[in-house]
């Protein structure tokens, strides 16, 4: 089999601060909600994708909504899981071993922080490649400040530019309701900020929320019967890179540069058919590279590329349109949530944040400290 593969339905549960919820809970509301998006039961579903969550993801969220699926995945790359897991389902779709795939995620990491449940900075352990780093103190943060000083010293981008990319993150989630901070910023207010770590002030990294999502996959044969207009899964790709920061052999090109022209070409498009652009933002750094990576602007070009607004809504390339992990809603790991705006948009569902008459949308994850990507095309017609 061959079949073409689409996006079906899409759904947020109730996002930002939610105090008495429960990563499953979260889960459930927006799983339910996408297959009620899609018009599909659960018993339609005969694939699930999940990770970060039970003893044996995914099968504690399988059995916790009541699923009994013929198809799992459960790849843990960091924040490129949902990606790659969308491509993966794909994939198992195109090739009839599943026909209805649900991906779902949920977290309280907010919540849980509060609660004093977790600790705000992650142990990533000390065994393993993990050993000649952790013992350092040497933290996710540090490994994206660090890499961004480098890409400051090769090609002279500047700590302005940067803060652009947060200063547009907030102007888009103006727009928002669901957004977790919707007052507009400054460059002057991210400069101003508190360091965490240098050159990162606070405005640089990512909020921490609660929030789950939810995506419903399916074969071309179930579209006619769907309450929603279908997106379609154009082309995709994955790719890792390292866990070591000494085994990175470039600190300002992520695994993106494999994975984004894969699935350029897959998807038959280039960077400059894009109307929309939905890249994982967990520090600016971590959006500036990847564009340079996905082809939007050369190598060393990131800066003066998001200047003028380019990243905004109504700019040249409109960028994580709900505000993105840095304003809008960062669980832990967003992945899930860039295919739900991207595939709003091109539906015409997104109200005041609208890109008008989006066709065509790129999504890319990015997982760890630049460690995974996985980069999906993503198509109106």
């Amino acid at each position: 089999m061959n079949r073409r593969v689409a996006i079906a339905g899409v759904a947020l549960s109730d996002v930002g601060t939610v105090p008495d919820a429960t990563p499953y809970g979260l889960i459930g509301q927006a799983s339910r909600r996408a297959l009620a998006d899609a018009g599909l039961k659960p018993g339609d579903v005969d694939g699930l994708g999940s990770t970060g969550l039970g003893t044996l993801a995914p099968i504690d969220v399988a059995e916790y909504l009541g699923l009994r699926p013929r198809w799992v995945d459960s790849t843990t790359v960091g924040g490129a899981s949902w990606e790659v897991m969308a491509a993966h389902a794909t994939d198992a779709i195109a090739a009839g071993h599943a026909d209805v795939v649900l991906l779902t995620y949920g977290s309280t990491a907010r919540s849980d922080l509060r609660r004093k449940m977790r600790t705000a900075s992650l142990n990533w352990g000390s065994r393993g490649p993990q050993q000649w780093e952790s013992p350092y103190g040497h933290t996710l943060i540090s490994k994206y400040a660090m890499a961004a000083r480098r890409h400051m010293h090769e090609y002279g981008t500047t700590i302005e530019q940067l803060a652009e990319i947060a200063v547009s993150a907030r102007y888009n989630a103006a727009e928002n309701p669901e957004a977790s901070f919707r007052d507009p910023i400054t460059i002057a207010d991210v400069l101003d900020g508190p360091m965490i770590a240098d050159p990162f002030t606070k405005l640089h990294c990512c909020i921490r929320s609660d929030g789950g999502a939810a995506v419903v996959l399916v074969a071309e044969d179930r579209v006619a019967d769907l309450r929603s207009d279908p997106v379609w899964v154009l082309g995709a790709a994955e790719s890792v890179s390292h866990v070591s920061m000494s085994q990175w052999d470039d600190m300002t090109t992520g695994p993106a540069a494999v994975s984004g022209p894969l699935a350029f070409q897959r998807a038959g498009v280039t960077p400059e058919d894009i109307d929309v652009a939905e890249l994982y933002d967990a520090f600016t750094y971590m959006l500036l590279i990847t564009l340079e990576d996905l082809g939007f602007c050369k190598k060393g070009e990131a800066g003066s590329f998001v200047e003028g607004g380019t990243l905004r809504l109504g700019g040249a390339l409109p960028t994580n349109t709900d505000g993105g992990g840095l304003s809008a809603v960062h669980p832990g790991q967003r992945g899930l949530f860039l295919l739900v705006e991207a595939a709003r948009q091109l539906r015409g569902e997104s109200g005041p944040r609208q890109v008008p008459d989006a066709r065509l949308a790129c999504v890319s994850g990015t997982g760890g400290w630049f460690c995974s990507s996985g980069t999906v095309i993503l198509g109106r017609d």
